[in-house]
């Protein structure tokens, strides 16, 4: 499966790169993602266990992926129930309150039923997943306009937005593969810390 996106959005690219980046704020706002928890940050790489939590299915990965804020991010799988998973971020400044986002993921599914069951449900969330970053953008930053304040979010990264999908009645839970010896573990189950946001515009 590949998803391609471009936007128009009228907040910086400073800002909008914050709310992607930020992965430990996406359970404040993205309803398909259960828990978040940043492994490793620093000036050029941040990784994360995201958990997805939706429509009956439920599975852990985690990413790695290299950054150039504020202007680009790739998704980098680094274990999950994917065959494939890999995509990018671009943001490009078009004014100093404005700018254009576009966005690539490539993913596929290992074979196997929680495969086909996960599947739907994943292409709902990736298909979404930009529209979610610039409505919360729009959300996050006209409340602090009004109230005068200048937020800016710790960031970090991985996958997608969601929304509705026809979902099996029946639960699915992907179990997590070990942790590699160069990270720490990290209990899915965690709630993860809040925070966030998006914006919205065309698609492409």
């Amino acid at each position: 499966m590949e998803v391609r996106k471009t936007v128009l959005v009228g907040h910086s690219a400073e800002r909008m790169f914050d709310l992607i980046e930020a992965a430990e704020h996406y359970p404040d706002f993205l309803p398909w993602c259960a828990a978040a928890t940043i492994v490793e940050r620093d000036a050029g790489v941040v990784a994360a266990d995201v958990t997805v939590d939706y429509h009956g299915v439920r599975f852990l990965f985690r990413t790695r992926n290299p950054k150039r804020p504020p202007e680009w991010m790739a998704i980098h799988l680094e274990h999950g129930p994917f065959q494939r998973f890999e995509g990018e971020w671009k943001l490009t400044p078009l004014t100093a309150a404005g700018c254009r986002i576009e966005f690539g993921l490539r993913y596929d599914f290992k074979s196997g039923i929680a495969g086909k069951l996960a599947g739907p449900v994943f292409d709902r969330i990736a298909n979404t997943l930009v529209d979610a970053f610039v409505s919360r953008a729009d959300q996050v930053y006209a409340t602090a306009a009004e109230s005068g304040a200048q937020p800016r979010l710790s960031a970090m990264t991985v996958t997608a937005a969601s929304n509705d999908a026809p979902q099996a009645a029946t639960s699915v839970t992907v179990p997590a593969p070990a942790p590699t010896p160069d990270t720490k573990s990290v209990n899915a189950d965690t709630p993860a810390a809040s925070g966030g946001s998006p914006n919205r515009s065309e698609t492409s």
